[in-house]
């Protein structure tokens, strides 16, 4: 969905990317990340060590919730500065935890898009080879369910292969130019 924005000329702030980067290049972040999950965080190269983050964090509720507490209000200054230099009339915030880190409350509208969980994990697993199908069920289990996000969105884009995503994306386009 969110390509098919940026084809528009609208721009894209896709958080997990901003994450993954931020985890990479903020200084700040990287001490933390390695006083709280220690020195195997980060392979020798200086890149983050994913599989060691992912079982630390994803097999122990706290221990997510603690890499949560040190990255999202890394990505909430990162979004803000970035949305400050934007001079189009809206931009994008793409996030897939937009409920779970708190950031839907300083954005003005919320779209979620909604898929069935079985396209969302084969979608993932193509996107990404090195998760397995069952990594990618237990991320889904730490996220809120799909029902609840949607009933606190303003709009809901359906891309479960049976509607097309490109006229509901327009039709979203012309709104959000409206409201200016």
């Amino acid at each position: 969905m969110c390509r098919i924005f940026e084809c528009l000329g609208v721009p894209v702030y896709d958080a997990d990317s901003r994450a993954k980067s931020l985890m990479h290049t903020d200084g700040m972040l990287i001490s933390q990340i390695k006083k709280e999950f220690g020195n195997l965080s980060y392979n020798t190269d200086g890149t983050l060590n994913r599989k060691h983050i992912a079982e630390a964090a994803f097999g122990n509720p706290e221990k997510l919730k603690a890499l949560d507490a040190l990255v999202h209000p890394r990505v909430a200054a990162n979004y803000e500065q970035w949305a400050g230099e934007q001079t189009h009339p809206y931009v994008i915030k793409e996030a897939a935890l937009l409920f779970e880190a708190g950031s839907y409350k300083s954005l003005n509208k919320i779209i979620v898009v909604s898929a069935p969980e079985h396209l969302r994990i084969k979608r993932v697993v193509a996107r990404d080879p090195g998760r397995s199908g069952q990594m990618v069920k237990d991320i889904i289990r730490n996220q809120m369910p799909d029902a609840e996000k949607s009933s606190k969105a303003d709009f809901v884009v359906t891309n479960d292969e049976s509607q097309l995503v490109i006229p509901q994306v327009l039709r979203l386009h012309e709104i959000f130019l409206a409201l200016k």
